[in-house]
């Protein structure tokens, strides 16, 4: 599956996408996303579930120039209002975070849209017509962050990716990208992107990480070739 994704354009970058840990602290934030950045991560997730909102105001503005000197996808989680304040490239939203339909039509084509499908390819496809720039399904394996996510089969990744060729056979590439998430390791990477996945989200094993770019150097490697 994954030789047959190479060859097709898509609305969000392959390979790593970084989300970030709940810390309130903005350099240390600041600092880990250079380091991912340097080790070949292509977006990043701002997502701070806990943090005060003028804190998280301020971190979204500093990683708001981080990302643009980097070169690499910004991305608010749940807060389109929060990614349009900072212009940030995207937003991502959950069951919980509002109809996706009704975020577009307020953003138009200003940001990305990426969207949690856990398990659920019908989600997926519905959600294609948003449109949605990426899908993401997880839990794949695990998850620390989310112990009580429900796990996902690998075979998820097939079936939205072949929604998503058809979806974008229908009206035209490029397509929306299937992310996977939760859990994931180097050294479980692989099989996801064997099954469909063109990206993948993760925070732990990137971020936690004892030193943060040759961790994002070993997930890329495995996207060698699939840009």
């Amino acid at each position: 599956m994954n030789e047959q994704s190479r060859d097709t354009p898509l609305r969000f970058p392959r390979g790593l996408y970084g989300v970030t840990p709940d810390w309130d602290d903005a350099e240390r934030l600041d600092a880990a996303v250079r380091d991912a950045a340097a080790g070949g991560m292509v977006a990043v997730q701002l997502r701070l579930k806990t943090v005060q909102v003028q804190t998280r105001l301020k971190i979204a503005q500093r990683l708001r120039k981080a990302c643009s000197e980097l070169g690499i996808l910004y991305i608010i989680n749940d807060d389109w209002r929060l990614a349009t304040e900072v212009n940030a490239d995207g937003v991502h939203l959950g069951r919980d975070d509002g109809n996706p339909f009704e975020v577009r039509e307020a953003v138009g084509d200003s940001l990305l849209i990426g969207v949690s499908c856990y398990a659920d390819p019908q989600r997926a496809q519905q959600l294609m017509q948003v449109p949605a720039d990426y899908v993401a399904f997880g839990a794949m394996y695990a998850s620390g962050t989310k112990p009580a996510a429900l796990p996902a089969p690998h075979s998820v990744l097939t079936q939205g990716q072949a929604l998503a060729r058809q979806y974008a056979g229908k009206v035209g590439y490029p397509r929306p990208a299937v992310v996977a998430i939760g859990g994931i390791t180097p050294d479980n990477t692989r099989p996801l992107i064997e099954a469909g996945a063109d990206s993948v989200a993760v925070i732990g094993a990137l971020f936690n990480a004892p030193d943060i770019a040759q961790a994002a150097k070993q997930f890329t490697r495995h996207f060698s070739g699939s840009n």
